[in-house]
């Protein structure tokens, strides 16, 4: 048995401890500021409100005040935190990481610093002491995961990828349950980059259920399923030509961490509902309201993603015309244009 520590107890902070807890670990879920209400919920009632969920008690509710308890004897730290809170969970765990201690995140996104794009357990690990940066290592889990599924334990196939082999079998070896498996990987670049990218696709592979609802439509078998799949396809070819810019491995997008999550991402995540509204004629700011304050990580990885286009390009390592879908994506989510697929610039790449 191993001790467990959670920072952030979000959907997906706290349906990760499921899995941790029922391999028999003592788990500790920490909130961040944000979590209070969360915390405050758990210890009195054992209720997770957002995911309307019974929490098993066992796993121990702390709030952040308290990191320094909940992080006594910890053997793996996760971090649970949004995109962009990774840097905040940097400078809250810094005083706490050893080198010998797993580190594991599920937080998904690419960061541009203003001459590079950066995968979230690097970002992670700049935060740490400079005598422990290179030792760290931050692995990442990535793949297709609803959190209200897995909370439930419904039967689910995550990759963890990490550069540090020793650790990435420790960490899979602790999270295997007979309905959690997770599959190791060494492309870190692949994993994170289809992590992060498959958010603002599936946005886009969602407009089509919006323009079909708009258009008086039903869902049935004669729908938009037509635009759907060749957006769906050309969306996999770009993630493939971004790993490829980034040397990564190309053949990742086709895995967990790009299909697999794309797939429930679009049907099942919050951005494929936003996507779905944009395609409804919603304008952003409406579409947003109608989301209640759910995190939109797809707006922060287009913005990042189109500060990045000019280096990419510049260097040789993207071709002009290799993203379209990506660059409409952000015209409709970040300038307000209307959804006008550009079908003829697909599958030049």
């Amino acid at each position: 048995m191993a001790v467990v520590t959670v920072v952030g107890a979000g959907m997906m902070g706290t349906a990760l401890c499921l899995p941790l807890f029922d391999a028999g670990h003592d788990v500790r879920l920490v909130g961040t500021h944000l979590d209070r209400e969360i915390i405050e919920s758990l210890r009195a009632r054992g209720h997770h409100p957002k995911l309307a969920f019974d929490v098993p008690r066992a796993i121990r509710p702390f709030f952040l005040e308290e990191l320094a308890e909940a992080l006594r004897d910890v053997d793996i730290i996760g971090v649970g935190v949004s995109s962009a809170g990774v840097r905040w969970a940097g400078d809250q765990l810094a005083p706490f990481v050893r080198a010998e201690v797993p580190v594991v995140m599920i937080s998904k996104g690419l960061e541009w610093s203003g001459s590079s794009l950066d995968v979230l357990p690097d970002v992670l690990e700049g935060c740490l002491a400079p005598e422990l940066r290179g030792k760290i290592s931050p692995a990442a889990i990535a793949g297709p995961c609803i959190a209200g599924e897995l909370a439930r334990r419904v039967e689910t196939c995550v990759v963890v990828t990490g550069r540090d082999r020793a650790k990435l079998d420790r960490l899979c070896q602790a999270l295997t349950t007979p309905y959690y498996h997770p599959f190791a990987s060494s492309d870190v670049i692949g994993v994170e980059v289809s992590a992060a990218l498959k958010n603002a696709y599936a946005m886009g592979i969602a407009f089509a259920l919006g323009i079909h609802e708009r258009n008086g439509g039903a869902a049935g078998s004669i729908a938009l399923h037509n635009y759907e799949a060749a957006v769906f396809a050309q969306a996999v070819g770009e993630m493939r030509c971004v790993i490829r810019a980034l040397s990564g491995d190309p053949d990742t997008a086709s895995g967990l961490a790009g299909v697999g999550d794309l797939d429930v991402t679009t049907n099942g995540g919050r951005t494929g509902r936003f996507g779905k509204l944009l395609g409804a004629g919603l304008s952003v700011a409406e579409a947003v309201d109608r989301m209640q304050g759910a995190t939109l990580e797809c707006l922060d990885i287009l913005k990042s993603m189109r500060a990045a286009l000019p280096m990419l390009r510049s260097r040789g390592s993207l071709h002009v015309d290799s993203v379209p879908l990506l660059e409409h994506m952000a015209e409709v989510a970040l300038d307000g244009r209307p959804v006008d697929m550009p079908f003829a610039r697909f599958f030049r790449s």
